[in-house]
């Protein structure tokens, strides 16, 4: 019973604008720093990918806050996101709606490749695609092809990015993910490109990979994490 009620819409975008509201006052009372800005103001008006781990999604809206105003981005542009059609996917994205976030939905089973098509026309726009490559079921800090295979086709670097709190708690996810508290001291850090060559997916994934864990690494230390 519990679990059909949760999957009502009506729930689920009560659910999406509570999340909102506790994002708001986490970023309200939060102390921001960003690392890295000058590798991002190149691209402020270029279309780029930019990458976090899923263990940082609830995260990521506020560090693409934070960097969309210490970078303003050419005409206001907003960032699109690769992110589940699975409901907690379609929770999400009402919820990051208001920090300039929209959706593109996929999934591993289904739709993935169309997601990443719909992704490869924004970046040919000249926008903003973010993906969490090891979503959304892992493993872990291991990235899927997709992220690499895009770069490739889009002729577009990966941004590699991590965000961490000094308050924040780390759920029993399979990612361990991490939700923000209100109170503290947030830091986002923006690595340098990572730029994929049309024949070189393979020997890119690994580098993708430890830019992003080092991003996360230095994001931790910053926060005492």
């Amino acid at each position: 019973m519990a679990k059909r009620l949760i999957r009502h819409p009506a729930v689920q975008g009560m659910l999406a604008r509570l999340v909102a509201l506790y994002l708001r006052l986490v970023w309200a009372t939060t102390r921001w720093t960003l690392v890295g800005e000058e590798h991002a103001r190149p691209f402020a008006g270029a279309p780029i990918i930019l990458a976090f781990w899923h263990e940082r999604l609830p995260l990521a809206a506020l560090g693409w806050r934070l960097l969309a105003r210490r970078v303003p981005q050419a005409g206001g542009r907003r960032a699109k996101v690769l992110i589940s059609r699975h409901r907690d996917g379609r929770l999400i994205a009402n919820a990051v709606r208001p920090f300039g976030i929209d959706v593109v939905h996929a999934s591993s089973s289904k739709g993935g490749a169309a997601g990443l098509r719909g992704l490869a026309r924004i970046l040919e726009a000249g926008g903003v695609a973010v993906i969490t490559p090891d979503g959304p079921r892992g493993p872990a800090r291991v990235a899927a092809p997709g992220i690499a295979q895009l770069a490739a086709l889009a002729g577009v670097p990966v941004l590699p990015c991590a965000v961490a709190s000094t308050r924040m708690r780390l759920a029993g996810s399979w990612d361990q993910m991490r939700f923000p508290l209100p109170f503290g001291r947030g830091f986002a850090v923006v690595g340098a490109p990572v730029t994929v060559a049309r024949d070189g997916v393979e020997a890119a994934l690994p580098l993708i990979t430890a830019a992003l864990t080092e991003a996360c690494v230095q994001a931790d230390a910053m926060a005492g994490a």
